[in-house]
């Protein structure tokens, strides 16, 4: 081994031997590459390795690398060069690409799938139908039969199954990585294991991920092994991203995957806060229960930034510094949005868009009045979709500008109906026709007696007149968080990333997840049937923990037990837990 190598470096390159090992050999494998251990570099070199040295082998033959996101699958195809020999795309593309010819079997395992497809086949029946899949939506007709994004891996899963389809998939595909595999659906890494793995279909498997790292869905596998130990196991001993004290935790929280740094001379810095002496009543209810009542968790959230900021973070650079919290909705509370988000039952009606007003305020709105105070106003009317946006004259061209400029001004210190008159009174901006109905409806409702209104109408007119309330400068916040122009972030929404900086904030507000619980059976055990859930709050916990690069900070707003604060101070080092955050 090159001496100059560091530890992390070092470990890496064993773990890649031992995967060109497995490719000479033709043994499927899987890479357990712990959170900074760099997966992806060894999942890129695998495939340049079979790119020099096997790719005479393959003749009309491809290596497939199946991945869960476009953006990924671009990361392959680059930094392999376009190869012809590399096929990658995520995994419903490569599912479909290899069911689509066998129609017949298709059209007979349909009614299977589930009970709405049966429901839909007693309807109309399954004929000659061509099985298509483009937008993912599900539909069956008398020509065409059209599958949802699950169905397809249903279907793969199905097909697995027959011997005439593994012949064609190995003909294809000889070799099959599985990028992030502890995120494939449960079903389909079973059908793969029996059918390509453990009855020596000849197909070579290599797994790349982290069960630890399985936070999504409880339908993904997470760790894969073979019943008969067809799979080797090669664990990568690495961390690439985090300064070796930090490291040092997280060996202790998982001890069966230890790391090695990437620069042994690194010092990171770890705090660890709990606010156990604060002697006030604490939330009772429900999923709430033992945390701080909301204001008493902002001020210590608030303390401890101050803490950080006279430790030298930056606060406001989100792409040093990250604050995570549990939910979407604490996230609110913190950025400023919190009477936004009450307004609405699901979160995705305003952190994906899919309420009218939102989706026009954000993507038209907004770029529009910083593009027009940018003075950029050729993105104006590209934003707006009016090339000629029929200024006539100078003096057009001032009223214009006029309101545009009123409109930048009331929407920072008016309501949302105040900016909604603004933009119909000035002109300058087409409505949306989704926001006019909605417009047309309220109205509509707001004409109608209490007993003419329906349970639907009041609901409507309830969320709509709350909404139409609050302050503008709400909408304005949710952009920043969504446009992640803020250091906020869900614990679930950084798998992945890294930054100098990582403040955690673990406190109560989801029934999925409580970290006294957590703690105690790290320290005393897992009492049996509670597995499952240890497991979905330990890789939280970890994938967590192991974003920072430089320095961590953990804040605990719920109360923990004597045992729990021991168990922090073995795997932070009791040097570390400062306690209240105040003292």
């Amino acid at each position: 081994m090159n001496a100059e190598l560091n530890p992390a470096e070092q470990a890496s390159l064993i773990s890649l031997s031992q995967i060109q090992q497995c490719i000479d050999n033709r043994h499927c494998f899987r890479l357990e590459a712990g959170a900074g251990a760099g997966k992806t570099y060894s999942l890129i070199e695998s495939l340049k390795y079979i790119i020099k040295n096997k790719s005479a082998e393959f003749a009309d033959k491809r290596v497939a690398c199946i991945t869960y996101t476009n953006v990924a699958k671009d990361e392959i195809l680059n930094r392999t060069d376009n190869h012809p020999l590399i096929y990658a795309d995520t995994i419903h593309a490569f599912c479909w690409e290899l069911i689509q010819p066998f129609q017949v079997n298709l059209r007979n395992i349909l009614a299977d799938l589930d009970d709405k497809w049966r429901s839909k086949v007693q309807i109309t029946s399954i004929t000659n139908q061509i099985v298509k899949y483009d937008l993912g939506i599900m539909r069956l007709t008398e020509t065409e039969a059209y599958l949802h994004h699950d169905d397809v891996i249903k279907c793969m899963s199905k097909l697995l199954q027959l011997g005439k389809f593994q012949k064609h998939l190995k003909n294809k595909f000889p070799i099959i990585f599985i990028d992030e595999y502890q995120d494939t659906n449960q079903d389909l890494a079973t059908s793969i294991v029996n059918y390509l793995i453990e009855n020596d279909s000849g197909v070579l498997v290599g797994f790349f991920g982290d069960h630890w790292q399985k936070i999504y869905g409880k339908d993904a596998c997470g760790l894969v092994n073979s019943p008969s130990g067809k799979i080797v196991g090669i664990d990568k001993n690495a961390n690439f991203r985090s300064d070796k004290n930090i490291v040092a935790c997280l060996n202790r929280i998982r001890s069966e995957l230890p790391q090695n740094e990437y620069n042994p001379c690194s010092q990171g810095t770890i705090k660890v806060f709990h606010s156990n002496s604060w002697d006030g009543k604490r939330l009772t209810a429900n999923h709430w229960q033992g945390d701080l009542p909301k204001e008493e968790t902002k001020a210590y959230i608030d303390q401890v930034k101050n803490k950080m900021l006279a430790d030298g973070w930056d606060l406001s650079n989100p792409v040093k510094t990250k604050i995570l919290f549990l939910t979407n909705n604490l996230i609110a509370t913190e950025q400023g949005f919190k009477n936004l988000a009450d307004c609405f039952k699901y979160s995705d009606d305003y952190l994906k868009k899919n309420d009218p007003y939102i989706k026009f305020f954000l993507d038209i709105l907004e770029p529009s009045i910083l593009a027009f105070n940018d003075k950029n106003f050729g993105k104006v009317f590209q934003i707006l979709g009016q090339k000629n946006p029929n200024l006539k004259c100078q003096s057009d061209k001032g009223k214009w500008a006029k309101h545009f400029e009123e409109l930048s001004n009331i929407r920072r210190a008016s309501s949302v109906q105040n900016c909604l008159n603004k933009i119909k009174e000035a002109d300058i901006l087409s409505i949306p026709f989704s926001v006019q109905k909605n417009e047309i409806k309220f109205t509509e409702i707001l004409t109608k007696t209490q007993k003419e209104k329906t349970n639907k109408d009041i609901e409507f007119q309830s969320k709509y007149t709350k909404f139409k309330a609050i302050s503008y400068d709400e909408v304005i916040q949710l952009g920043e968080y969504i446009e992640e122009k803020t250091p906020f972030s869900t614990k679930h929404g950084v798998k992945g990333a890294q930054f100098d900086n990582v403040l955690v904030i673990f406190g109560r507000g989801w029934n999925q997840y409580d970290w006294e619980k957590l703690l105690l059976w790290m320290k005393n055990g897992v009492p049996n049937g509670e597995e499952e859930k240890f497991e979905k709050y330990r890789n939280l916990f970890y994938v967590c923990c192991s974003r920072a690069k430089h320095n961590l900070t953990l804040v605990f707003t719920q109360l923990l037990s004597e045992d729990s604060i021991n168990k922090l101070k073995e795997i932070f080092g009791s040097e570390n837990i400062l306690g209240d955050p105040f003292n």
